[in-house]
Order: structure tokens, then sequence, then C-alpha cells
């Protein structure tokens, strides 16, 4: 019961929708916990159809041979669906659910809260960011299609034959964005175009999209495969290639040329509500810009000390400036080859492998690879990232390593990342999450950025705890990942709500950090074409080594941190505070044991 009182009142820390539906659905009563499992069912079903490569990917089949509607027709249909779910949602007396069910209720009300509020402020007509987009989306698809039926082929075509509407109906969005100032910043966009342009082959048999028709199963005959590659070549010739034709047009003598000037999100309409209300989002905490400015500037101080120790362990006879430059410039600390970087990388994953037991006492069955960023977005891609494993059991998780410009992606770094986005950080998280046994999908596949990316940034520091880092220079990597998490905090509140240039964000990254100077270029553009997500780290980490310690020092001997680690992951991803109230449950209930 206590419990129950506890999340009860975390229900109220999320704010009703600021957009009322027009109709409601409410026409017959259910018990609270079949009326709660109707609605998430319906907006999971609903969000599957609206994102079927999603769905897909996930392995869930029913759209398989769909791609979504994004005219501002449809999009306003589903948004007035997601109102009528929310106030039939607000009618549930949650006292009437148990702990599990309360804890589905929270997070899925404040799920389609969000979506609610990204429609209200218009997000749906910036559907890229300065690196990504729809068309990405459908390349990465077909990289990934491999099909073991005939059925499978039919599907992957049926869905190149919609990609011309699917292309437009996003231009359509973006050209509307434009003229009511809601764009990607000018300032981030050079070389977008670049991107598709490499979508575009010559050769119609080495393009992306024909990926699939590469490789084949027993069970079709020779005829079978060539009827099928008679019909890619023609769909990708004359239906996906030409949509991205007109897509590169309209990014270069269109969108660009007239994209918003200004940087900061407080500069869109109705900006400074927006960006609040981007803080509260990725935060999941009721916080304000200023806060997490403070927040970081204070972490930046601290983190700064640290650096300054490991200077004087090397003996290096210089500033702090000319230490970084040393970092940035010195060949012995950079891979000559791709693949030098790659195995460097595999190393040291296998050898976190082995440690994990020490951290954890449950382990994720599902394994994880090891893949190079495709070329096509790698110059606008960041240094790496994680891409998990689909529902069905079908591949592993894959975490993703940028080689290009190999100059800029110091082997200094390697531990930190890849402990991020592999294990113990995201691979292993997110795959906990994964194998949760009787979970509603929404629980099993949607996350909050705080909670994943905040523990990733946590598991970066355990590799201290089981013997890595021993090389001064890869704990100052540590330290640098450590701080440009930190730095994050000042640079996007600074770029969105205080007015900062992109100069003097990228300045003050390079002040602060020993990132490369293409990284922190490519770094700032992101911070600048979204909004908020940068913060979600650093809060989100401190939230939780907040509660280790809470932990440590209540429980003294009995603090175990193997259960620790269990307890923060076995419930999957959750809001700050609700993943608070269930640890101090935990701690509560070791100390009375």
């Amino acid at each position: 019961m206590r419990t129950i009182t506890l999340l009860v009142g975390l229900m109220g820390w999320i704010a009703t929708s600021q957009v009322q539906a027009h109709t409601v659905l409410y026409t017959t009563k259910l018990p609270a916990k079949q009326e709660l499992k109707k609605l998430m069912d319906t907006y999971w079903e609903d969000y599957l159809q609206a994102h079927p490569l999603y769905a897909s990917q996930l392995g869930f089949h029913k759209y398989d041979d769909k791609l979504g509607r994004v005219d501002e027709e449809s999009l306003h249909k589903r948004h007035k669906r997601h109102q009528q779910l929310y106030k039939r949602l607000l009618r549930i007396k949650t006292t009437a659910l148990d702990t599990n069910d309360q804890i589905n209720y929270y997070v899925f009300k404040r799920q389609l809260h969000t979506q609610l509020q990204e429609f209200a402020f218009k997000m749906y007509l910036i559907p890229i960011t300065n690196r990504n987009g729809f068309h990405v989306e459908l390349a990465r698809f077909g990289q990934r299609t491999r099909c073991k039926s005939m059925r499978c082929f039919q599907h992957y075509l049926a869905r190149l034959q919609q990609a011309g509407r699917y292309i437009d109906e996003h231009i359509a969005l973006m050209k509307k964005g434009v003229r009511l100032n809601y764009s990607i910043p000018k300032a981030v966009l050079s070389g977008f175009e670049d991107g598709i342009a490499k979508l575009i082959s010559k050769q119609v048999n080495k393009s992306v999209f024909f990926t699939p028709f590469l490789t084949w199963p027993n069970n079709l005959s020779q005829t079978q495969k060539q009827q099928l590659k008679q019909h890619a070549v023609k769909l990708i010739q004359n239906v996906v290639h030409p949509a991205l034709q007109r897509f590169y047009t309209f990014m270069k003598q269109t969108y660009i040329p007239h994209a918003r000037k200004t940087i900061g999100a407080s500069t869109l309409p109705n900006g400074k509500a927006f960006y609040a209300y981007r803080i509260r989002r990725f935060t999941t905490l009721p916080l304000t810009p200023k806060a997490v400015h403070n927040t970081g500037k204070r972490e930046v101080a601290r983190i700064l000390k640290e650096m300054h120790a490991i200077i004087r362990k090397v003996k290096f006879k210089g500033t702090f400036k000319e230490f970084l430059r040393f970092l940035r410039t010195s060949p012995r600390f950079y891979a000559k080859t791709p693949q030098a970087l790659l195995k460097e990388t595999s190393y040291v994953l296998k050898r976190m492998d082995g440690q994990l037991p020490k951290l954890f006492k449950r382990l994720p069955r599902i394994p994880y690879g090891i893949k190079q960023i495709p070329a096509y977005i790698a110059p606008k891609m960041t240094t790496a990232y994680y891409s998990p494993p689909p529902g069905d059991g079908s591949r592993g998780g894959f975490y993703y390593v940028n080689t290009y410009n190999l100059k800029s992606r110091p082997i200094y770094e390697i531990q930190a990342l890849s402990f991020h986005e592999a294990v113990p950080g995201h691979h292993l998280q997110l795959s906990i999450q994964l194998e949760q046994k009787n979970q509603h999908p929404l629980r099993t596949y949607f996350y909050f950025n705080a909670f994943i990316e905040g523990w990733a940034l946590y598991a970066e520091r355990l590799g201290k705890e089981v013997g890595f880092y021993k090389d001064p220079y890869s704990d100052f990597g540590r330290l640098t990942y450590e701080m440009w998490r930190a730095c994050r905090l000042v640079v996007d509140t600074g770029i969105h709500a205080f007015g900062w240039s992109r100069q003097k964000a990228i300045d003050y990254m390079a002040q602060h950090t020993a990132l490369s100077m293409h990284n922190i270029t490519m770094e700032v553009d992101r911070y600048i074409a979204w909004p908020g997500q940068a913060v979600s780290y650093k809060m989100g980490e401190l939230a939780i080594r907040a509660l280790r310690k809470e932990a440590e020092d209540t429980l003294k001997e009995r603090f175990d941190i193997r259960t620790f680690h269990d307890e923060v992951l076995k419930r999957g991803s959750l809001p700050l505070r609700l993943l608070q109230t269930f640890v101090r449950k935990y701690i509560r209930q070791t100390k009375t044991k």
C-alpha cells in the first residue's frame, strides 16, 4: 500500500495536456485494469500503423508492406485520437490499479502527453535533424532487410512503390515549416544534401535500396529471382531515385537557402515555452533551463580539477590548452586504419564482458556486434551509436563505430565510448528491458532519454571499478567524456535559452574537453538541431549516482553493488522520479532485513 500511495502521488507530476479533445470516446465503463490495457493497446496499434518501418524493425510484421502516412490530414487525425485517449486515461481511478499497472499508467501518461505537446508545438513540421531524417531511415531499412520468403520481397517492393509518396509528404511538411519559421537552422545544414546524393546510385545494383536482392533464400527459383530483381530495378530507377532527387533539389534550392537564420529554439514561434518544455521532457524532472545551466557549470568546475590532477600525474609541462592540443595532434593516440580502430574497440569490450558478473546478478541473453557507421551518413554522424535488437530475436544489438576521419577518433576515448554504447551501457540496459516478461510493449520498446542516457554515462565510470582506465590517458578520456556531457548542460541551454552563438558554444567545448575539433563541431550542430536532448545524459547520470550514494550511505556494509544495479534496471526505462521511488523503497526494505 505504501508503494501504491507513493505512485499515486507521482501521477500528479505530469501536467494536463494544453490541447483538449473535441469529443470524448468514453462509451463503456470497464474495470480500471482493463480500461488501461485497452487504451495502451489502442495507442500501441496506432503507433505501429503510423510507424511501420519501426514496427518491422521490432519484429511486428502486420504493416510490412506499408510506409507511414505523414500528410497533414493524417497527422491531425492521429493527434485527435491521442487527445481522446488522453481524456479517457485521466478518468481511470489509479487507486484501483496494482503496482505494476500504476507504473504502466504513469509511463503511458507521460508518453502520451509528450506526443500531444510535440504536436502542439508543431514539431511535425521539422521531420529531420541536421544529420538524420526519413530518407536515412528508408536507406537503413533497405540495408537491414534480409528476406527469407517471396512474401518478404513482395512487401519490400510494395514499400519501394510508396517511397515517392512518402518522400513528397515530408517535403510538403517542410515547405510549410519554412513558411512558418519552423526549420532546422541554416547554420548547421551545410552539406546535408550530400547525404541525399549518396543515396542516388548510378548503378542500381549498388544502391542501398537494392541490398535485399543481393542474397536469396533457397526456396526461390531462378525465374522468380530474376523477376524480383527486374521489378526492384524499375522501382528504384523510376520511383525511389526520382523522389530522392526531388528531395535533394528541394533542400538545395529551397529549404537550406530559406532556413531559419537564428539557432536558438527560443526564436521559434512560442520558442521559450517550447524549450522549457523540452528540458522537462528530456530530464523527466521539473527543471528550468537556468537550473540546468548552473548544474553544468558546477560539474565543469569539479571535473576540471580531476583533469588537472591527471596532467600533473603524466608530468606534462605546459598549460591545459597545450595538453589538449597535444592530445588532438599526437599520432600516438590515433588508429591508422578503420580495422585497427574496430579491433581495439572489440578487444576492450571482450575484456569488459568478463567483468560484468562483478557488477550485475542478471545479464541479458541477447548478444551484440560491432559495425562501421555507413559511409553515406558518417561525415555528419557522431562518434558512435547503438542500434537495439528487434523483439523477435532475429539479430543482436549493434554498436556502430564511426571510422570516418580517423584523426578525429582518439584511442584514449575508446573505453569510455564503448562502455557507454555497448556494455555495461546501452546494450546491457536495453536488452534487459527487452527481456522483461509479461510487460506491455510500451514498457518494452519505449524509453526515457534521462534514464537510458543517464545509465550509459553512469556505465562509463563503472569501468574504473573493474580495472579499466589504468592508463592515465584513457582515464583522461573518461573524464573528457564526462566533461563533454557536463558542457552539454551549459552549451545546450546557452544556445537555446541564453542567446549563445554557434562559435561561442564551439569555443566553450574546445576549452574544456579533449574532443577533436571535428567532433566538437558535429556535436554543437547536433545540439542546435535537437534542442534539449543533450541535457538528458548528465542529469540522468547525476540522479543515478545520487541514488547510489544514498544507498551506500544508508546501507553501509549491507550495500551490494550487484543488487543495486539490478534494482535500477529491472523495471526497464522509467522517469527519474519514479526510479527514485523504487530505489528508496529497496533501501528501506534492505535496511530493515
